[in-house]
């Protein structure tokens, strides 16, 4: 009976209460990202407006993941406490503001130090709702549920890269990050109002002791270390490829504007309709099944950007996208299912990879463009995908002997 009414607790698919639920999420991905990535297309700018080098430019964003990593602990810590949403609302609505006040400083330093700033207040949204998605949403649909919020991270990643660089062309790229600020706004605002209250989650008054104790067992779980360190390679590479395919096509022999830039980042599009499969795929023939295709997928398009024309390099963009998305849905997923308790936890180590993998690997990636140019860059992100394929196989054949 116990388990029967537990099981009653949970948001079952086809219900109102899941569907705002996931449109809730939507939200919170969608102006995460969006807040996180608008200056990847500003790159370029930064560095001719600033006066400072490609590999200087990428600390715009390498700061505020770097941050956002180190937030994530923070965050998973204070929502065992005090709850899932309200720390969401708060992290989103002063990531927001944060933007808006990178649209008003005049010096480069003091824009690094708002962008860390925000970072650090993001981290209250991933792992978070990541453990949220876990602990509410029936097993048996964890993985579309979850599919659909990673969607929403790639809408918001697409939105806030496409409106940037357009704005920017047409007005300059300080109105560009204020608008992405306030659409932030109201994002944050629309995701206070759908998401309903949790009726899993058990508030714990908990010491530093027992935190590193969660941690800790998750990281000596092989299957989760390793889902951990695909999280690092995947992000790694994917952000390494969007931080510097821009240098190269706003140079000859493409000479693309800041709008041509931006617009090639609506193959995210393709993202969301991966991830969502993803999800699906994966609830029907298992995320560690699906999660190799998905890496191998990402390495073809990376192999497709050595190529001169445009169209294939874009091809290549596009499936490094979907085989990304896809992937990182599939572990995300994995990570709610093996991690049998403190779920908020499991969740912040994987997000910790995650983002360390873009912060780290994202600006590593700049010496590599600045030594070799791009087939360096393809060759250096090819490795980490390569790295991440076998970490997968490694996992599923750790799972299958637990």
């Amino acid at each position: 009976m116990k388990a029967d009414a537990e099981t009653k607790q949970f948001l079952v698919r086809r219900t109102p209460a899941y569907r705002r639920a996931s449109l809730a999420l939507f939200l919170s991905g969608f102006s995460t990202f969006s807040l996180l990535y608008c200056v990847q297309p500003l790159m370029p700018i930064f560095s001719h407006d600033f006066g400072v080098s490609p590999a200087a430019s990428s600390l715009s964003l390498s700061l505020s993941t770097g941050l956002l990593a180190v937030a994530i602990f923070f965050a998973a810590a204070v929502s065992e406490r005090f709850g899932r949403r309200s720390l969401m609302f708060v992290s989103l609505l002063g990531a927001s503001i944060c933007t808006i006040a990178c649209a008003l400083v005049p010096d480069w330093h003091m824009l690094l130090v708002i962008r860390a700033l925000e970072g650090f207040l993001l981290g209250g949204v991933p792992a978070v709702a990541m453990a949220y998605l876990s602990e509410e949403i029936d097993p048996k649909g964890l993985g579309a549920s979850m599919g659909l919020y990673i969607a929403g991270n790639a809408f918001g990643g697409m939105a806030g890269r496409v409106v940037t660089g357009i704005l920017a062309e047409y007005f300059s790229w300080r109105p560009a990050l204020a608008g992405i600020g306030v659409l932030g706004i109201l994002a944050a605002i629309g995701f206070l109002v759908l998401l309903p209250p949790s009726r899993n989650f058990v508030p714990r008054k908990s010491t530093a002791v027992y935190h590193a104790r969660a941690w800790l067992a998750h990281i000596r779980n092989p299957a989760l270390a390793l889902l951990f360190a695909i999280g690092f390679l995947l992000m790694g590479a994917f952000v390494t490829i969007y931080n510097y395919v821009g240098f190269r096509l706003v140079a000859p022999p493409y000479d693309l504007n800041q709008t041509e830039l931006g617009l090639i980042f609506t193959v995210y599009l393709f993202g969301i309709a991966g991830s969502w499969a993803a999800g699906l795929l994966g609830d029907r023939f298992g995320h560690f099944r699906v999660m190799p295709v998905c890496i191998v997928i990402a390495i073809l398009g990376v192999a497709a950007t050595l190529t001169s024309p445009l169209p294939l390099i874009i091809l290549g963009i596009v499936l490094l996208t979907s085989g990304f998305f896809m992937a990182h849905s599939a572990a995300s997923a994995l990570v709610g299912k093996l991690a049998r308790d403190m779920k908020g936890h499991a969740s912040s180590l994987y997000l910790l990879g995650y983002y360390l993998g873009s912060s780290v690997a994202g600006s590593i990636g700049g010496h590599f463009w600045s030594a070799g140019g791009w087939p360096a860059v393809a060759a250096f992100t090819a490795a980490l995908l390569l790295a991440a394929l076998l970490a997968s196989l490694q996992a599923r054949r750790v799972a299958g002997r637990r």
